[in-house]
Order: structure tokens, then C-alpha cells, then sequence
């Protein structure tokens, strides 16, 4: 491995701390008793007169991110997991520096020669102990008494510079972001806060969910037959059994089974993974939530889903309305409802409902939609809207009453031939969830799948399987229910404004480097 210039002199740093005694790398506990955004927010000026001391003891820890040695003092910048503080160093607070060919013997020594001998990194964890104090240029700080090297840094990091307002040597090429996120992390402004917004997206529906008394479940990712959705599939082989299983693409039919088994409601927030494309709104491996509660229709779901996501924006940003690239989009509850074919007309000015498969295939092709001959009438409608008309719908809209082809697993409408009881929710031109009053006639079921069987038969490699055992379970009863699954890493990218999935993915899928 060829070394850079700078990681060679790292390496030598790291050489003369041990020859010195120093330990780059302890194993001992290092607690710590406060943190650098608390710190600045508590701090008192104890004295009027000498408003700059506060004399408090503190005890941190984290990251190097700069360094100035000032002749018998030195201004340290450390980053914890909250945020930065400076911190002072000074020479007459420590003994005199080691004789040559002398090892250091205390703390105060060794904190002399690992700080004024420039041993220390950018990028070095460090712990320091002293007290805070507000400098004659009003900056809030800690005023060193101890330092402890807790892990040295043999990378330097990519650090960015300011110079009249302008960011130079800055880690920016998504690419090194996306591959080397831990280094885009420490480096880039906002990026942790990206992804505990995240968190606070999974918290907050957690917490909904929870409080509403739905269980949160867990259910198999590999399966021999995948289901639940129309997608490719990821094949694998399992060597114990020695057959070949899927990688799961939907919870559907696994959570709709124990609703049968008798519980009220059901989630599941976990990995899918779909052998399919990957663009700036799609992942192969992607996180989804699915929720089904029993007794419960469609029209109840959208009742609840728009609550839901107010609730979630309003725990995320403080407000329910959210800056999506050029868009300003208000998920305040109500949202409008407009059923699908309806949607087509209204952009198109064609009527579907009243035209057969071939016409509707030719409409399809009028737009743009190839390989049209594999594709049943509700491939196609699917298609059309997708051309014309998803990207239109800015604020958050409920496309509802699919045709019965688009919807496999989905009940008839109680008072429209032909459709079904089913919605998508629209934002900012993306699908966000799919939510069904579920299919529970088995009868019904096994005709629907058998439809499916037929579309595979054509070519369609979306087209559902048959999933026998769960036919077998809908035999046994399912109570009414509704059933909704919302993307979350699309989720997350509406409520923290980001450009792309992969800026809301801690690991984004990524080609091997070469």
C-alpha cells in the first residue's frame, strides 16, 4: 500500500506517542459529562465583573477539526456528536516540557508534548477535562487542564476552507459522499442532521402506531415465493435446504396472515429489496412501512395516513409545510381525493373506462410506452398515468378506484363496477404510499391470482405468484381490513428537502470500486 506524504507523517506521529509512553488507542471508558451545543446553551457569566469566567468543570471528548499553536498558548476546535467547541490549551498551566531522550511521566507532560510538538492531527479523537470560560472575543470555551488521545487518525480528513465567503477543498463529489459517508458525516454541514431527522420520522410513526395499540412485528425476509407486490425479485439459494428463495419485495402477505391469527393491527418498518432500476427516487434495497388494522376500510386509511404525515412533518420541521426543491408543499390534513381514471381524463381527455384493452394500448403507445403487447389493461393505465399525469401532482393527493387489473390483491368497490377500493398518495410528482381496503374473499383471491399467472405467462415479469399458503390462511377467515405501505426513504426525502434517495441513505447501493 503506497502511503501518502501526509499519512506517512501520521504514522511517525503515532510512533513517537508510543515511544513517548502514550497509548494512541485505550481501551479504558472515557465518560464524559457534557457536550459542546449543551455547554454553549447553559453557560452562565458567573462574575459581572469578569463576565468571562464561569469556571465550571466539564469533562468532553470528540474529534480534532482544527489547530492553533500562538506561541504559549493553543486554540484546539473539537467536534463532538452535537456540535463544535473551542478549546484553550495553555503552556503555564503544564510542566516543563520532557528533557530529550527522557520518557514522559505525567499527565501534564505528556499533554506538553502531544499539543507543542504537534503530534496531534486533524482528525484525532482527543478527551479533554478543565473548565468553561467566555474568551475576551466572546467565544464560550473550555480552558484545558487534562488531555487524553483516545484514537489517532492515520487519514487526514478532507477539510473545508473559507476564504471570502467561498468553500474550497470541500468533499463534495456525490460519488466519495455516497461510498465514504463516514468521512461526508464529518466533514459536511447538515448531513448528520439529514438522517436524525430520519430518525425522528420512524420515532414519530412508531409512536402513532404504538399509541393507537398496533403491535410492531418482524416477518421473514427470505421467502420462497415473493409476493405482496408487483416487482422483480432478488433469487438467491439456500444452501441448508438447497433451494432457491427471493429476497422479500412486501410484508403484504405475511402481515395479512396474522391478521387472520386474530391481531387488531400490524407493522413492520424493515427492508424490501427489488432487482430493478436504480435512479435518484429508487434504491434495489429500500425501506417500507406496512400497516394493516382490521375492521377498517380505505376511507379510514386516508383519514389516517393525512394525519399521520402532519404529525411527522410537524415533529421533523416544526411546521407541516415543507420546501421540496422549487416546491412548497402543506401536508396539513385534509387532502384531496380524485379517483384515477379520472386523473387520466382530466390531463388526457381520454375516457379509458369505456375503452377496450387494444384502445387502451394504442393510447399507451400515442405516449411513449413501449413493449406494450406484454402488458394487460391495468399494466397499461398504470403506464399512461405514470406518463401523463404523476408528475402533476404536487401536494399531497390521494389517487383512488383503480381498475381491478392494477389491483390483485385489492377488494371490489362496493359501488363501481370494475374498480377497486384502493389509493395512492401523490407528493411532489411521487408516489408516497398504496393502500387498500384488502381483498379477503379467498375465492375472489385465487381468481385474481390466477389473472396474475396469465400476465407471467405473456411475459410480464412483475406478475404476481401464487402464494398457496396464503390462500390457505384467507380460507380460514380474515375479518375486513385496510392495509397501507409507505416508502420511507422517499418519505424522508420529502420531509428533509433532499435532491435524492441516496442523500437519505446512510449506504446507498453502489457499483464495487474498481
Amino acid at each position: 500500500m503506497e502511503l501518502s506524504e501526509q499519512e506517512v507523517i501520521r504514522r511517525e506521529s503515532l510512533q513517537k506517542m508510543r515511544d513517548m509512553g502514550i497509548d494512541p488507542y485505550p481501551a479504558a471508558e472515557y465518560p464524559v459529562t457534557g457536550y459542546s451545543i449543551d455547554i454553549k446553551s447553559t453557560f452562565e457569566d458567573d462574575n459581572q465583573e469578569a463576565a468571562w469566567y464561569n469556571g465550571k468543570p466539564v469533562r468532553i471528548a470528540g474529534r480534532l477539526m482544527s489547530r492553533r499553536i500562538m506561541g504559549k498558548a493553543s486554540f484546539i476546535e473539537l467536534q463532538d456528536s452535537k456540535g463544535r467547541i473551542q478549546v484553550y490549551v495553555s503552556r503555564d498551566d503544564i510542566q516543563a516540557p520532557t528533557p530529550e531522550g527522557e520518557t514522559a511521566t505525567s499527565v501534564e507532560q505528556q499533554m506538553y508534548n502531544v499539543v507543542f510538538k504537534k503530534l496531534l492531527d486533524i482528525g484525532d479523537f482527543i478527551g479533554i477535562e478543565g473548565f468553561t470560560f467566555r474568551t475576551q472575543m466572546g467565544e464560550i470555551s473550555v480552558h484545558a487542564q487534562k488531555l487524553t488521545v483516545l484514537a489517532k487518525s492515520l487519514k487526514p480528513l478532507p477539510i473545508v476552507k473559507y476564504k471570502d465567503g467561498v468553500a474550497y477543498d470541500g468533499f463534495n463529489d456525490p460519488e466519495q459522499r455516497y461510498r465514504q459517508r463516514y468521512v461526508d458525516l464529518v466533514v459536511n454541514e447538515g448531513v448528520k442532521d439529514v438522517f436524525l431527522k430520519r430518525a425522528t420520522i420512524i420515532r414519530t410513526m412508531r409512536q402513532v402506531f404504538d399509541e393507537a395499540g398496533y403491535t410492531e412485528v418482524e416477518t421473514p425476509i427470505l421467502q420462497t415465493i415473493a409476493g405482496g407486490a408487483s416487482a422483480r425479485p432478488f433469487l438467491t439459494h439456500h444452501n441448508a435446504l438447497d433451494v432457491d428463495m427471493y429476497m422479500r419485495i412486501a410484508t403484504e402477505l405475511y402481515l395479512k396472515r396474522l391478521i387472520v391469527g386474530g391481531f387488531e393491527g400490524v407493522y413492520e418498518i424493515g427492508r424490501n429489496f427489488r432487482n430493478e432500476g436504480m435512479d435518484r427516487t429508487h434504491n434495489p434495497e429500500f425501506t417500507c412501512m406496512e400497516l394493516y388494522v382490521q375492521y377498517k376500510d380505505y376511507n379510514w386509511m386516508m383519514q389516517f395516513t393525512e394525519q399521520l404525515l402532519e404529525k411527522i412533518a410537524i415533529a421533523v420541521n416544526g411546521t407541516t409545510q415543507v420546501k421540496i426543491g422549487d416546491n412548497i408543499v402543506d401536508f396539513k390534513a385534509p387532502y384531496r381525493r380524485l379517483p384515477i381514471l379520472e386523473a387520466i381524463q382530466e390531463k388526457t381527455g381520454h375516457d379509458l373506462s369505456q375503452m377496450t384493452e387494444n384502445e387502451i394500448r394504442v393510447v399507451a403507445k400515442s405516449y411513449g410506452v413501449e413493449d406494450t403487447e406484454k402488458m394487460g389493461k391495468g399494466k397499461l393505465i398504470d403506464e399512461i398515468f405514470g406518463e401523463t399525469c404523476e408528475g402533476s401532482f404536487i401536494q399531497p393527493t390521494f389517487i383512488t378506484d383503480y381498475p381491478v387489473e392494477m389491483s390483485p390483491l385489492t377488494k371490489m368497490h362496493r359501488s363501481k363496477p370494475g374498480l377497486t377500493e384502493r389509493f395512492e398518495l401523490m407528493v411532489n410528482g411521487k408516489e408516497l404510499a398504496n393502500a387498500y381496503s384488502e381483498l379477503n374473499d379467498p375465492i375472489d383471491q385465487y381468481n385474481r391470482f390466477m389473472e396474475q399467472m396469465k400476465l407471467a405467462d405473456k411475459g410480464d415479469d412483475e406478475a404476481m405468484i401464487i402464494d398457496h399458503d396464503f390462500m390457505r390462511a384467507l380460507e380460514y377467515g380474515m375479518p375486513p381490513t385496510s392495509g397501507i405501505g409507505i416508502g420511507i426513504d422517499r418519505l424522508a426525502i420529502f420531509m428533509t428537502g433532499q435532491p435524492s434517495i441516496q442523500d437519505v441513505l446512510l449506504f446507498p447501493t453502489m457499483k464495487p470500486e474498481k
